[in-house]
């Protein structure tokens, strides 16, 4: 045999040897199979239902199923056993106020979630100072006249208790400041796109939403402290109503719930659609 047939011999078995490796390494990636269940925040759950999305189309025998009732709900459901995941605004593994830590979670960082004060359309205020917003929802700021607006009274609208977004929102934009339930002009929703639709259909109402429900001309962001609520004024460290996203598990995640989570936290969905829902990549923080 001559050096040429010898090295296109070589060639083919090294070929061989590559295509075997690659379709060993797709067949991996194929056995990957089962159900991940996800409760919890509302807030994240645009990003748990794309990233879902995505996931079953790289690994098509795994289902997912995702619903949003409210953070406390997510590690409570983990706890029960009746979720993978258990969806949370705030990390769960630990004590924060209100709110018990859940002995043996693991709390997996996911995303980085703002969180803006918005109104109807039909308020003429454009920025509110936290004392401002610790009277509106303390009940003793009742009239937008109080604060520059036109002489209407002011309808506080809030999330019900175990809410992510309200215990971010009441820590940071209220800067711990109560909510006090009121007979009349108060009403309390379950969730973020509740929330919304509550705000754009009430006439001088007030509340708060993450960004990623924020669109058309029916509700408005406020500034808070002069500051806009934007991507950019979170990273530059400017705005502070924001907090991180967790994935609550039971122990550290295996099999198709870590590999779920791992592409969450990946590259790839962090600076793709993860940035395009308006949440920031866990990353940019520092």
């Amino acid at each position: 045999m001559n050096w040429l047939k010898k090295l296109s011999l070589a060639a083919i078995a090294s070929a061989f040897l590559l295509s075997a490796t690659l379709t060993g390494s797709a067949g991996a990636k194929d056995e990957l199979k089962g159900k991940i269940t996800v409760n919890g925040s509302t807030a994240l759950l645009p990003l748990t239902l794309q990233a879902a999305k995505e996931f079953q189309k790289l690994h098509p025998k795994v289902k997912i199923a995702a619903s949003g009732k409210g953070s406390v709900t997510g590690p409570q459901a983990v706890k029960k056993g009746i979720a993978d995941i258990g969806a949370c605004d705030w990390d769960a593994s630990e004590d924060v106020p209100g709110f018990k830590k859940f002995e043996g979670q693991v709390a997996n960082k996911v995303a980085v979630i703002p969180f803006a004060t918005i109104v109807n359309k039909s308020v003429k205020v454009d920025s509110l100072t936290t004392e401002q917003l610790k009277g509106i929802y303390s009940g003793k700021i009742t009239n937008w006249k109080e604060v520059g607006g036109d002489d209407k009274d002011i309808v506080v609208i809030t999330r019900s208790f175990g809410s992510g977004t309200r215990v971010n929102y009441q820590a940071k934009a209220l800067g711990g400041g109560d909510i006090v339930k009121k007979e009349k002009n108060y009403k309390e929703v379950g969730s973020s796109g509740d929330m919304k639709t509550a705000v754009a259909t009430t006439p001088n109402s007030i509340g708060y939403i993450d960004l990623t429900y924020i669109s058309g001309d029916d509700i408005k962001a406020v500034k808070h402290n002069g500051v806009e609520a934007t991507v950019e004024n979170v990273i530059n460290g400017k705005y502070k109503i924001w907090s991180y996203g967790y994935y609550m598990t039971k122990g550290q995640p295996t099999g198709e719930t870590k590999a779920f989570i791992e592409y969450v936290q990946s590259k790839k969905f962090q600076e793709g659609s993860l940035k395009k829902l308006k949440f920031i990549p866990i990353s940019a923080m520092k």
